[in-house]
């Protein structure tokens, strides 16, 4: 974000009343299909993908990163972009009754009047995890919901507010092409752990994730060297041998299953593989 010509804002309250969250991929077929405004604000962050979005009737790219602040009153409406590799994924709030000093009631200040600006490094990170956070807490729906979420969008809404109010030098020689995308490598290593006893595969772990398997997929290998299924395997294998070395006394099928392989010469023939015996052979040894 553009700290240039920032001004000290000035918060003597943050009381927003929540509105909702949505969160979407889009595609041809479920495009807004209208050019409106509303009454209420709405901040949308780009969490991967490329898109555009038509405001006060100037078409504005999106990537990744992005940020998108619509203050009541603002026209706009989100396009598709048909040459873009993976489609916008976007996390959506909306919410209303905001003051700050210095500011017309109930909007945002937005750097030098923009409406849409790029978040990178912690900025992006957190915000990001914010997401996350929310679409978790509206998932479970348990008691205090609306408060916590209402916690999360203040929290969004301060460090938008704080990156145009304190100025920091960037370190130079260092820059995050995407923050976002540790955090999904993260998080996908975080799921294989908790599930990779059970039968899961990358479409699954794309969709836990409300991403595309070919996102996903190339997002890890950028970050880890390899394949989120690869990860799985080595995974697998890995707690067999645990298993084995340590004296576990079920068959070898059981032991397959245990790390989430229903056939046990397929398992022995990728755990050959890998350590150059088999699992009869650890046993023995």
């Amino acid at each position: 974000m553009d700290r240039q010509g920032t001004t000290q804002i000035s918060i003597d309250e943050m009381d927003p009343t929540f509105l909702f969250i949505w969160k979407g991929t889009r595609h041809r077929g479920n495009e807004e299909p209208e050019y409106r405004s509303h009454d209420f604000l709405e901040m949308a962050y780009v969490l991967s993908g490329e898109g555009r979005y038509r405001i006060d009737d100037r078409i504005y790219p999106v990537k990744e990163g992005d940020l998108v602040m619509l203050n009541p009153g603002v026209k706009h409406q989100a396009i598709l972009c048909p040459e873009a590799e993976v489609p916008a994924t976007e996390f959506f709030v909306g919410f209303t009754n905001i003051r700050i000093a210095g500011c017309q009631e109930n909007h945002m200040p937005l750097p030098e009047g923009k409406c849409i600006y790029h978040t990178s490094g912690d900025l992006s990170q957190r915000l990001f995890r914010l997401c996350a956070s929310m679409e978790a807490e509206n998932a479970v729906r348990r008691q205090g919901r609306y408060f916590m979420l209402k916690s999360y969008l203040i929290q969004m809404l301060l460090l938008v507010i704080r990156e145009q109010c304190e100025p920091m030098e960037r370190p130079q020689g260092h820059a995050f092409e995407s923050a976002g995308k540790k955090y999904v490598a993260e998080q996908v290593i975080s799921y294989i752990e908790d599930h990779y006893s059970e039968k899961i595969s990358l479409d699954q772990i794309a969709e836990n994730m409300y991403l595309s398997p070919f996102y996903i997929s190339r997002i890890f290998k950028g970050e880890t060297g390899s394949t989120p299924i690869r990860h799985l395997i080595n995974l697998r294998l890995e707690k067999a041998k645990e298993l084995l070395e340590e004296g576990y006394q079920g068959s070898i099928q059981e032991v397959a299953a245990l790390v989430g392989y229903e056939d046990a010469y397929h398992f022995s023939k990728l755990f050959k593989k890998r350590y150059g015996i088999s699992p009869s052979q650890v046993r023995k040894n």
